[in-house]
């Protein structure tokens, strides 16, 4: 069971990574896009602001998985080089819980945000709801808690003092 968790999270946390990627790379090249319109063409493209942000959120809120499941997004570095090996799992539980109560609330949160923001619409791109920006907090959420889980069952330390 184990091991087909961490299956199910190895393609998870990549198919979260490879999207993060792309929406950096969307930002990026409406970034350039933006400044060409701006300063080459003197005619401002609006809508490219917006969708940078949009691609942002995104990536960010994507990213995030791979971090927990390198075990480097909580540092408690000096506390875990202090701990006696016997303790060092318990304090790995504690991180894990306490990162999954975070991920929970932002998926609770998020959620009720996106539904809420379904009405409004996007500045600059009337025809798209903010919905789809604001969506991107439970399901990067969603991606997170499977990371933590994994990152507990299989920990991974890729912080630089703490690397195995």
């Amino acid at each position: 069971m184990k091991s087909l968790f961490l299956i199910v999270e190895s393609w998870t946390t990549r198919l979260a990574m490879v999207i993060a990627c792309l929406m950096m790379a969307i930002a990026a090249s409406l970034a350039v896009f933006q400044i060409f319109t701006r300063f080459v063409l003197e005619q401002p493209a609006e809508w490219s602001e917006v969708l940078i942000r949009f691609s942002l959120i995104w990536m960010v809120f994507l990213g995030i998985p791979m971090a927990f499941r390198q075990g480097a997004m909580i540092s408690v570095d000096a506390l875990y080089r202090a701990a006696p090996t016997h303790l060092k799992r318990v304090l790995d539980l504690i991180v894990a819980l306490a990162a999954l109560v975070l991920m929970v609330i932002i998926l609770w949160w998020g959620y009720d945000y996106a539904v809420r923001g379904s009405v409004q619409s996007m500045a600059g791109l009337e025809t798209l709801s903010m919905f789809w920006a604001y969506i991107a907090l439970p399901v990067g959420a969603v991606f997170s808690i499977i990371a933590i889980v994994a990152n507990y069952l299989d920990p991974r330390r890729m912080e630089l003092e703490t690397a195995q």
